[in-house]
C-alpha cells in the first residue's frame, strides 16, 4: 500500500479496534461533508475551541466555518491571530493550548492504533497530548499503515516533503518546513478524564 493510497475497509475497521483498545475514541464517515457536519455534533454553544494548522480542516470547509463566525463557539485560535502586540500573542497562543476542544488532524495512524504527529513549532503538540481537554482529529483513510515503524517512515518519506515544498511555495522561496517536534501517541489514560476521537474519512484528505 503505498503512502497516498486508501486503506481498505478491513484496514479502517481493524484500526479503529485498535483505537479503542488504547482509549480512543474512533469513528467513520464516507466523505467530507459528513465530517464537517460531524464536528459540529460534540461541541457545545460556547465552548472555547482552537486548531492546529490542518490541510485537512481547511479541505472540509471547517477553517472556512471558523472565519465566518457563523457558529456558537469561543474562537481561540481567531483571538489571538487579531492581536497585534507580538509578546501579546505569543501568551494568547499558549493559552489556546488549554481550548476545552482541540481540533486537527494526525499524518499517520498504524493499524496497530499507534497515531504520528509531526510538528515545526510544537504548538499543537502540548493540547493533543494533554493539554485540551477534548481533542478531536480528522483523518483521510490514505494515512493509514500496517505499523508504527510506516507511519513514522510516512511522515518523514512523504508528509515532510510535501508540506517543505508547500511552505516554499507560500513565501515565494524565503521558508520551508522542518520536523520540529514529532508526538507518537500510543493510548489515552483513563484518569486524564480527556476524550480523544479519531474521525476516518473514507476518501483521501490532507496530506
Amino acid at each position: 500500500m503505498g503512502f497516498d493510497a486508501l486503506a481498505t475497509m478491513e484496514q479502517i475497521e481493524a484500526t479503529m479496534e485498535a483505537l479503542k483498545a488504547r482509549g480512543i475514541t474512533a469513528e467513520l464517515v464516507q466523505a467530507r461533508e459528513e465530517a464537517l457536519a460531524r464536528l459540529r455534533t460534540p461541541i457545545p454553544a460556547g465552548a472555547s475551541l482552537s486548531t492546529g494548522a490542518s490541510l485537512t480542516l481547511k479541505e472540509i470547509g471547517f477553517e472556512e466555518l471558523l472565519v465566518s463566525g457563523s457558529h456558537p463557539w469561543k474562537n481561540l485560535k481567531a483571538e489571538y491571530l487579531a492581536q497585534k502586540d507580538p509578546a501579546r500573542q505569543a501568551l494568547l497562543r499558549r493559552q489556546s493550548t488549554l481550548a476545552d476542544y482541540y481540533l486537527g488532524s494526525v499524518h499517520a495512524v498504524s493499524q496497530t492504533g499507534q497515531l504520528v504527529i509531526a510538528s515545526m513549532s510544537g504548538s499543537q503538540v502540548a493540547p493533543y497530548a494533554y493539554g485540551a481537554l477534548n481533542v478531536i482529529w480528522v483523518v483521510g483513510a490514505q494515512k493509514i499503515t500496517p505499523s508504527l515503524e510506516e507511519a513514522i517512515r510516512r511522515v518523514r518519506e512523504y508528509v515532510y516533503p510535501h508540506e517543505d515544498k508547500r511552505m516554499k511555495e507560500l513565501t515565494g522561496g524565503k521558508m520551508g518546513s522542518m520536523i520540529g517536534k514529532l508526538l507518537i501517541f500510543e493510548r489515552e489514560a483513563p484518569f486524564l478524564n480527556r476524550k480523544v476521537t479519531v474521525i476516518f474519512v473514507r476518501q483521501k484528505i490532507g496530506d
